[in-house]
């Protein structure tokens, strides 16, 4: 093989494998933007919302999970088996 061809066939690789990542990143793009749904990011914007007001509840300084675990311990406990004292 001759110098020349060689060159020539490194070059059209290099050519051919940018283009190549050249389109598969196109195509990824373009799947992304389809996904893009504008029912589907109003969706997801009210869960955000939804997710937000839960988070808000549960840090929120007036809900004690240690009250309520604090009155069950203060509670007997219910007979096991339906038998009552033993």
């Amino acid at each position: 093989m001759d110098p020349f061809t060689m060159v020539f066939l490194i070059v059209l690789i290099v050519f051919a494998s940018r283009l190549g990542v050249m389109y598969l990143r196109d195509r990824r793009e373009n799947a992304e933007a389809e996904f893009a749904d504008p029912q589907l990011l109003e969706e997801l914007d009210a869960l955000k919302q939804r997710v937000a007001v839960l988070e808000e509840i549960v840090t929120d300084s007036k809900y004690h999970l240690s009250r309520e675990l604090d009155r069950l311990e203060q509670e007997p406990p219910a007979p096991a088996d339906g038998q009552v004292g033993r």
